[in-house]
C-alpha cells in the first residue's frame, strides 16, 4: 500500500517527469530534480514501494511486481512506432550496459513498457526489442494494468488516436530505476546519453 507521504512524493516526481514529455516523440525539455542528485540522475531519499500490476513480457511470461525482485531494472515507457526518442534511448541503454560489462559484476535489466498495446502486440514488441538486443525485455498489457504502473512512477502518456491510423503517442522520456526489492529507486530525466548511464549506474548500484 502507498501511504500519504509516498503519494506526495509521487505527485512531485510526476510534475517533473511530465515536464520531460515528448511531443509526438520529437521535442524534449527537462527540469532537474534537486534532492540527492547524482551527476545525471536523482536517487529517492527513501526507495518507494510499489503496488502489484499484471502485464505480459515479450516472451509470453507474466510480468508483475514479483518479476522485478532480485535484479536492478531500468524501465523506459514508449511504443514501437516512435520515430526517434524510443529507439535512441534503447540504443543508449544497451550501449551503456555493454560499456559497463567488464567493470560491473551485475548489470541492470533493460525493460521497455509499451503504452500503445493496440498496435504493440507481444509478437511485434518481441521483434522490436530484439532488434536492439536479445537482453532487452519488452512488456505490454491492458491499459488499466499499464496505468497501475505508470501512475505509481509519475509517468505521463497520451495516445492521439484522433490523428488516424498512424497516430502518435506523447509520453514521458524518463528512465526509471527499480532496485532489487522492486522499489522505485532513482530516475534519469531526459535528454539522455550513454555517458549519463555509464557515469551514474555504478554509483547508484554500489551504494545499495
Amino acid at each position: 500500500m502507498i501511504n500519504s507521504n509516498e503519494k506526495i512524493i509521487i505527485k512531485i516526481l510526476a510534475f517533473f517527469l511530465m515536464i520531460t514529455v515528448i511531443t509526438n516523440c520529437s521535442n524534449e525539455r527537462s527540469i532537474d530534480i534537486t534532492s540527492k542528485k547524482n551527476e545525471f540522475s536523482t536517487v529517492l531519499g527513501n526507495p518507494m514501494s510499489l503496488s502489484d500490476f499484471n502485464l505480459t513480457a515479450d516472451d509470453g511470461s507474466n510480468f508483475n511486481l514479483e518479476t522485478l525482485k532480485g535484479n536492478w531494472s531500468l524501465l523506459f515507457f514508449g511504443y514501437t512506432h516512435c520515430p526517434d526518442v524510443c529507439p535512441l534511448t534503447l540504443h543508449q541503454l544497451g550501449q551503456a550496459n555493454k560499456a559497463l560489462d567488464e567493470s560491473m559484476t551485475e548489470l541492470p535489466n533493460i525493460i521497455m513498457v509499451s503504452v500503445d498495446p493496440d498496435r504493440d502486440s507481444i509478437e511485434i514488441l518481441h521483434q522490436y526489442v530484439n532488434s536492439f538486443s536479445q537482453k532487452v525485455i519488452g512488456v505490454t498489457g491492458f491499459l488499466d494494468e499499464i496505468n497501475k504502473l505508470t501512475s505509481q512512477l509519475g509517468i505521463f502518456y497520451k495516445i492521439n488516436k484522433e490523428e488516424g491510423e498512424n497516430y502518435s503517442v506523447n509520453h514521458s522520456a524518463a528512465v526509471i530505476m527499480i532496485n532489487k526489492n522492486a522499489e522505485f529507486h532513482a530516475v534519469f530525466s531526459a535528454p539522455h546519453s550513454t555517458e549519463h548511464f555509464v557515469t551514474d549506474l555504478p554509483k547508484i548500484m554500489a551504494k545499495n
